[in-house]
């Protein structure tokens, strides 16, 4: 089905009458479905109706990967492998390729590499991977992956290997046996360099200006440690001579590859040269309080060259926000608890061993206090009483705990130790931090409320009062669960509180496995039915009595809610007048026994039912369809634990609207022009499931502002029958937003959406010229049928490490920064390969001149130089019902280290593009590369110098 729409632009005027005339086009069986459609939609119909079926399968998606952007040359034998090698700081791009109907989602996923799925610090845009600034741990292999329903999903990858050399570090060491402080005469002393790199890095050794290699000197060896061959390289000075005491200098390099370019570092050995040795100035440990400003100060005694000064702190824990270092000196204002603890000074100068030496910040302070009472241990009661003994505890968590002490009140007086009231303190080294209060012989008299005073001999911090009150009400604790609450039944998702009710005096607090409770009451939010179990609560031993901690049980029994069924969402499509069934099954339910189900539609009740005990299903047929059908189904289920609320919130929808055009995104040649300021779209598309719901009457395209209906689907459309519409008069260069909806009797059904956009390069044509400096390249694209691609590159970056005597050297400009496309010849490619680039779609100017083709000059450079080059071929290939690829022009073998132009005459009759095929030769030394593109309209002119005239009309080299 083919129509045309021109789409009306503002300020001009349609007439009435003109729209009226324009109405009778529409194509509609019936005048009742006709009303029915202009009953939803505002027509302004401006198509002819003309009818052309085309059937179209659906296709499983296909998908190539071409990249863009800042990349590096490629090493031959891991170019097999599709290596993509950048350098780092550079910016990645890589582009996803795919066809396939309906149109395939693209996800760009990593490994090999990274540990995330999706690319970090990345951009997606139209199944473009774009990575600014790469960096090294961004290396790896990228896959795209294409997925459409149909078949397998498509994936292709590519491994980026990022570049990078880092400085390289010089570090010096003297042989174990002879370890001095000193590097004297008759010493053997290493120079060890060490760079990251990749590609692996190659080291080289200067002394002064000279440069040393392996057996360049008898008292100099160069060589690699075996158990890390390629990392570092050693310098060994044996029996060191007073010409060993010179400046060295290490230079790493990944000889220029990506450009990197080579990094050095420079040491001087002479006879003061040492390993670094350091103090510290200050105490150890260093006591503070809080609050005060804290200084720790660190000096170089010894070293050679003057050693590097850093503090910090152990496990690689920083040094706090507020700390400033200057030098070896690290400042701490207003330090506080948290602040406390280690510090290392470290100081390097690359000779030797690191030295370290660590220091200690004590700042006062008291935490943590707590009590316990103890009646007497020699009697088996756990009440006070008179005539017994009685223990009062406090503990503090001190520091430093040397300077801790304590003091004792009662009703605010300070008490002292004697017969009947004996104050002790354990030893610091066994418990630090406790006091012991112990009343002998307990009287009436002693009633009273007792304190503990906890401080720091030298302040700094507040002081910690305990107060604890012994009375003739004070008891033991008791602990109980509240009636009715030591059974609990919970549903799944519930927030449940367990209590245990304490008593006694003074109260101790209640421990719920590992978590405090001082209300007795433990929380538990969403429950699961892992969590049914026994709960215990105790009382504390601490804050209380010092006795056997009470204990009470709480069992909970988690039910798993409503019945769990399936299907949890179904969205079914149907056509009035049919039969169809709904179904649900039941997955899971606690308690098992069931009790009945539910049909509803809406709030209308359809049937119930019990289930049998064999049975775990339920259907509820509809015998034939009709418009009060339509809408939200529910089954709900119930058990003892509640109903399932299946449908109230995802329910069973039964609907006659048709689903989603899906539209063709490999239609050829979409675009067209037809006029200067104006440009055409081949709008096509396939209906979805059009048998699962009435026929489609009709379709509404929407564009811009401007809505029309087109209606003449066929009366049996098929599934993958392509359908199309031509979009006229679209303005330069405007992209448009483009909505599909078909249209049953049943109403509107779903939208699809896409984007029209403009590309200038497919104008009427006149001239087109393309250097390859753009990494678009000009739209040219990869054959998908040949055995292996064109590749953009240029001179400058260019690797003849393995095949130094084929491809050029330069652009065809003589520009080493210039850009020019040719094939790689090495392995693994095979003589007789082919690589195929094909230029974009260009429409010629035959519309106005209908007696004859025209005739368009095509020209380009060659540059094919090496003693294996195979044969470069020009094809044009005209579109049309079929598509044909006529040669116009060849040559084969060698012709030389520099670039050649040929030019030729072509007749297309349609629509046409260029292809350019490289054929690879015998061997490796075949690179052939082309550059400057042109096509003009009319006949070559001016053909090159010194050219053989091969075809007296159309050829030219």
């Amino acid at each position: 089905m083919s129509q045309h729409f021109s789409p009306r632009r503002p300020g001009v005027h349609v007439p009435f009458e003109q729209k009226r005339k324009r109405r009778v086009f529409f194509n509609f069986t019936e005048q009742t479905e006709l009303r029915h459609v202009l009953r939803h939609l505002v027509t302004f119909c401006v198509c002819v109706c003309v009818c052309v079926c085309v059937c179209v399968s659906t296709a499983p998606p296909t998908v190539r990967i071409v990249h863009s952007g800042q990349a590096c040359n490629v090493e031959e034998e891991r170019y097999s492998e599709r290596v993509y090698t950048i350098r780092e700081g550079e910016t990645l791009e890589l582009q996803c390729l795919v066809t396939g109907h309906p149109r395939p989602q693209i996800r760009w996923t990593k490994t090999a590499g990274g540990a995330s799925d999706r690319p970090g610090d990345s951009t997606l845009h139209n199944g473009t991977l774009k990575i600014s600034n790469i960096s090294r741990h961004q290396g790896g292999r990228y896959y795209c992956k294409a997925e459409n329903g149909l078949g397998s999903p498509a994936i292709r990858s590519i491994r980026v290997d990022v570049y990078y050399l880092d400085d390289p570090v010089i570090t010096v060491h003297q042989s174990v046996g002879e370890s001095k402080e000193q590097f004297y005469f008759e010493r053997t002393v290493f120079l060890r360099c060490v760079a990251n790199s990749n590609p692996p890095v190659h080291y080289s050794w200067r002394r002064g200006r000279e440069a040393l290699t392996q057996g360049s000197d008898a008292g100099v060896e160069i060589y690699e440690p075996f158990f890390t061959q390629g990392e570092t390289k050693i310098l060994k000075l044996k029996n060191l001579r007073p010409q060993d005491y010179a400046g060295y200098t290490c230079i790493s390099s990944v000889r220029s590859v990506c450009g990197i370019a080579d990094k050095s570092a420079h040491f001087s050995l002479n006879n003061r040269t040492a390993p670094p040795s350091i103090k510290l100035l200050l105490d150890d440990p260093l006591v503070v309080n809080p609050g005060e400003t804290v200084s720790l100060v660190c000096v170089a005694s010894a070293g050679d060259p003057p050693p590097s000064l850093q503090w910090v702190r152990p496990g690689g824990e920083g040094l706090p926000k507020r700390s400033v270092v200057n030098g070896g000196t690290l400042t701490l204002p207003v330090v506080t608890v948290e602040d406390g603890g280690a510090y290392s000074c470290v100081a390097s100068n690359n000779v030797g061993n690191a030295a370290k030496k660590s220091a200690n910040i004590l700042v006062r302070g008291l935490r943590k206090g707590r009590f316990w009472i103890t009646p007497d241990p020699y009697h088996n009661d756990d009440n006070i009483q008179i005539g017994r003994e009685v223990k009062i505890s406090c503990q503090v968590r001190p520091r430093p705990p040397e300077e801790l002490q304590f003091g004792w009140l009662k009703n605010g007086r300070p008490i002292r130790s004697s017969e009947r009231m004996v104050i002790t303190h354990t030893d610091s080294e066994v418990t630090p931090g406790t006091t012991n209060l112990d009343i002998i012989d307990l009287k009436f008299t002693d009633f009273g409320t007792y304190t503990c005073v906890a401080s720091l001999r030298n302040g700094g911090t507040p002081e910690i009062s305990i107060d604890v009150n012994i009375s003739s009400t004070t008891v033991p604790p008791e602990l109980s669960v509240p009636r009715g609450r030591s059974h609990l039944i919970a549903q799944e998702g519930d927030t449940v509180d367990l209590q245990c009710l304490v008593s006694g005096k003074p109260k101790p607090i209640i421990l719920w496995s590992r978590t405090e409770s001082y209300d007795g009451v433990l929380r538990v939010s969403n429950v699961t039915r892992e969590m049914s179990g026994t709960y215990r609560c105790q009382t504390s031993q601490y804050n209380g009595f010092n006795v056997k901690p009470r204990e009470a049980l709480i069992h909970l029994v988690v039910q798993c809610g409503p019945p769990v069924v399936e299907p949890a969402f179904t969205e079914i499509r149907q056509a009035l007048g049919r039969a169809f069934s709904l179904s649900c099954r039941l997955l899971r339910a606690h308690p098992a026994r069931l009790l009945r189900y539910e049909w509803k539609l809406g709030s209308r009740l359809l049937t119930v039912g019990q289930f049998a005990d064999d049975r775990d299903d339920t259907s509820y047929l509809v015998k034939a369809l009709n418009r009060e059908g339509y809408g939200e189904y529910t089954c709900d289920i119930t058990n003892e634990a509640g109903a399932s609320a299946l449908c109230d919130l995802t329910p069973l929808c039964v609907l006659g609207k048709a689903y989603a055009p899906e539209f063709y995104y490999d239609t050829y040649s979409a675009l067209w022009q037809n006029k200067p300021r104006v440009y055409g779209f081949k709008l096509q598309w396939t209906q979805m499931e059009p048998n699962a719901v009435d026929r489609i009457l009709a379709y509404r395209l929407g564009i811009r502002q401007v809505t029309v209906v087109k209606s003449c689907p066929p009366a049996d459309l098929r599934k993958g029958e392509l359908l199309t519409y031509n979009l006229t008069e679209l303005v330069k260069p405007e992209s448009y937003l483009v909505r599909l909806t078909p249209i049953t009797r049943y109403g509107e059904g779903d939208t699809t959406e896409r984007i029209i956009t403009y590309t200038p390069v497919n104008p009427h044509l006149r001239e087109f010229q393309c250097g390859f400096e753009d990494e678009a390249v000009c739209l040219f694209s990869q054959d998908k049928t040949d055995d292996f691609e064109w590749t953009r590159h240029s001179a400058a970056t260019r690797d003849t490490k393995y095949t130094p005597n084929t491809g050029p050297s330069t652009d065809r400009t003589g520009s080493k920064q210039g850009f020019y496309m040719y094939i790689e010849t090495s392995r693994p490619r095979l003589e007789g390969d082919k690589a195929r680039l094909l230029s974009p779609i260009f429409n010629t100017n035959s519309k106005t001149s209908s007696s004859s083709s025209v005739t368009y000059c095509f020209s380009f450079y060659y540059h094919m130089y090496g003693k294996h080059i195979g044969s470069l071929n020009v094809f044009l290939r005209q579109k049309g019902p079929t598509v044909t690829d006529t040669s116009v022009w060849t040559l084969v073998g060698n012709q030389g280290d520099r670039w050649r132009q040929a030019k030729v005459n072509i007749h297309p009759a349609a629509a046409f593009q260029i292809v350019m095929e490289g054929v690879r030769g015998a061997g490796i030394e075949g690179d052939i590369a082309i550059d400057d593109v042109t096509i003009e309209e009319g006949e070559c002119k001016d053909p090159p110098p010194n050219s053989e005239f091969q075809n007296s009309s159309s050829f030219y080299v």
